[in-house]
This record gives C-alpha cells, structure tokens and sequence, in this order.
C-alpha cells in the first residue's frame, strides 16, 4: 500500500509539515510497511512557503528587510528543491502577523520589505519567481515594493511624493526610469485565490481594509487614493487596474505586480500542486491524505485539499479528509470529492481538547481510518 500525506496547515495549531507527520504517525502504528510520501500542500497563503520548501527539498535564504512599519526584521524566501524558482511570501515581511493589533495602521503600513525580498533575490541571480500574496498588513496598492525595486513617484512639480497611502493623492508622474532592469527578464507568478478589483465596494480597502485598522468612515478616503494611484497607471501605461480582477489582493499588491513586474494569476493550489509534483507522487498510489483546520463548503472554492482530491481522483486514488473541524451539514457536499471525511471534533473529543492536542488526535484518527483499509484488504 502506497499513500501520498498532503496536508495544509491547521491554522492556529499545527504547521502542515507538523500534520503531516502525525498523519504519518498514524498509519505506520497500523502497519509500517506501508508506503508514505509527505507533500505539506497551502493554498497560496500564509505556509506556502514552509509547504513548497519542505515537498521539494527547497532552501531558505535570510535577508534583512523592513517591516511594515519600517523596523527592522529579519525574513526568508525559499529556493525550491530545482535550485532555479524562488518563492517569497509577502506575509514574511509585509504580513499583518508581524504587528499587534494597536499597531495597525493601513495609512503608513508599506509593502517595501516584500520589494527589499525580490531585490535580494535578483541579486542572487533569481528569475523565476513564485508570488505569495495573502496575510498582508498593507493596504498601499503595492507602491512600497514598487519604490524598494526603483520606481519613482513624483508629484506635479516633479518632486517625490511623501510616505504614505495619502500621499498617492498627490501622485502626477509615475518615473519608471530607475526600475530594476532585471526585472524584464524576470518571470512572475503570483499565488492568489481572490479575484477582487483594485478599487469600489467589492475592492482592496473596502473588502480587506477593515482587518487592516481601516474604519468604515475611511473606506472612502483610502479608496480614494488608490483610484489616483490607478487613473495615473492607466494614463500613463494604458493599463486599467480599476476593476482588473485580482488587482485588489493584498490591498492592491496584486494590481501593482500585474502592471509593472508582468506578474499572472494562478490558483495558489495549482502552483503548490504543480511544484510538488503531486501528480508524479501519485502515481501507484491508493491513497491520499489531506486535511485543514476547518473543512465546509468554502473548503470547495479552491482550498488546498479541493486541489489535492481533483489530482487524487485522475489519479485513480482514494482521497481522505481529516480536518480540525467538519460540521455535520457540510459533510454531504464534501463527500462528492472525498472517499472518506472525517473530523478530530466529534461526539467523543471537544474542540478545546483538539486543539491542546492536535499532534495526538490527528495520529490516533488516521490510525483508526487506515486500520479499516488494511483490515479490508486482508478480507
């Protein structure tokens, strides 16, 4: 018997390599002569990077860069196990994880720590890179990043524009002139499940700014500032961000990696999918193993373990569900993707117990569900 162990994270407890592990914990108290390869899989957010390094046998590179409010921190990007693709993942130094939450503050919040990571990665002679966009802290329409790598913001009189998302209300001229070079043949992708415009009710400020410490009166104002920032792209460049789909990720990183570094969408899975080779894995497989810390019908709209049972089933192998959490009325619907769903939470073990214990009662449901199958094929 051969099984391919593919979780995410479960957010709040355990890493998805940590999951993973106890998974594999669990089937080998059943029978350790059974195969087991671990894949940690993410969905573009927050672990993506921790999940491609440890499924490819990657490397991380430290740098130090700048947070959001201008500290200094010491951050990572990853080099995949190909020696040639790097993954940066902006919640390393831009992410709203790195400020308590009286520091919020989406007016001087800046991504240039994430363009202080790429620069560094150029300089290491990276070309290919891998964009992990979620957990951000910033709310600048990119223009952080956009200044660490060279560009030049500038108001009428041809003077720099001061920090801070205000301060895009004075934006006239964007100079391009000082943009890395290297950048033009540098190839982008960029790891992101929301498809948000830059701007109005259903955009970067207005959807994500209130996490960030935007109060609803502002919404307004900072939206604001972002639509100048792209009425000048667009009268410059030709490149309408307004309501360009994905523009508004990471309060507007995604519209400043499109229009000035060529950046394109992919589904964070698919990346993740797609690097780990999991299709390759599978190959001779039985089984996969998946799971999350909550699992509901958000769980079919692109998150990780969607991904993992889409290539499970082309592959002509089981594809298991153990999550955190499962509420009862979502089983149905996720059990038209998954040959087995199961929870850690259930009549016998409480939330609060699940997640003082994770480690545990992750090994001890996956024992239980593959003592089943062994016991089956002995029959």
């Amino acid at each position: 018997m051969k099984v391919v162990i593919s979780p995410d994270s479960y957010k709040g407890t355990l890493s998805a390599i940590e999951v993973a592990n106890a998974m594999q914990a669990g089937i080998m108290d059943v029978n350790q002569s059974i195969e087991t390869i671990i894949l940690p899989v993410a969905d573009g957010g927050e672990g993506t990077l921790v999940s491609l390094i440890a499924s490819t046998d990657g490397r991380y590179i430290s740098q130090y860069v700048l947070d959001p409010l201008g500290r200094e921190i010491e951050a990572k990007y990853g080099v995949l196990g190909d020696n040639e693709t790097c993954v940066i993942e902006m919640a390393q130094a831009s992410g709203i994880m790195l400020l308590r939450e009286k520091e919020k503050n989406p007016e001087l919040a800046s991504t240039y720590g994430t363009g202080q990571l790429i620069k560094a990665a150029l300089d290491a002679g990276f070309r290919k890179f891998i964009i992990g966009i979620g957990g951000s802290a910033t709310n600048d329409a990119g223009v952080g990043m956009l200044k660490a790598l060279g560009l030049q913001f500038k108001k009428e009189d041809g003077t720099l524009i001061s920090e801070g998302v205000s301060s895009l209300l004075d934006l006239a001229l964007i100079d391009a002139s000082q943009l890395d070079a290297r950048l033009n043949e540098t190839q982008f992708i960029i790891a992101c499940d929301v498809d948000n415009p830059l701007i109005g009710d259903c955009g970067a400020t207005a959807i994500f700014g209130p996490q960030k410490g935007v109060k609803e009166h502002q919404i307004a104002y900072f939206d604001s500032c972002l639509k100048r920032f792209a009425d000048i792209i667009e009268k410059q460049f030709s490149i309408r961000l307004h309501d360009f789909k994905g523009a508004g990720a990471a309060g507007g990183m995604g519209g400043a990696l499109v229009a000035f570094l060529n950046g394109s969408f992919h589904a964070g899975i698919d990346i993740v999918i797609d690097a780990v080779q999991l299709k390759k894995h599978l190959e001779g497989a039985g089984f996969v193993i998946t799971g999350e810390g909550k699992s509901d019908c958000q769980t079919l709209h692109g998150k990780a373990p969607l991904g993992v049972a889409k290539v499970a089933k082309l592959a002509n192998a089981q594809a298991i569900l153990l999550s955190g959490a499962i509420d009862e009325i979502d089983k149905p619907a996720l059990l038209n993707y998954f040959n087995v769903v199961e929870s850690l939470v259930d009549e016998k073990i409480s939330v609060q117990q699940a997640m003082q214990k994770p480690y545990e009662f992750i090994r001890l449901k996956t024992k239980r569900i593959f003592e089943y199958y062994v016991q089956k094929g002995d029959e």
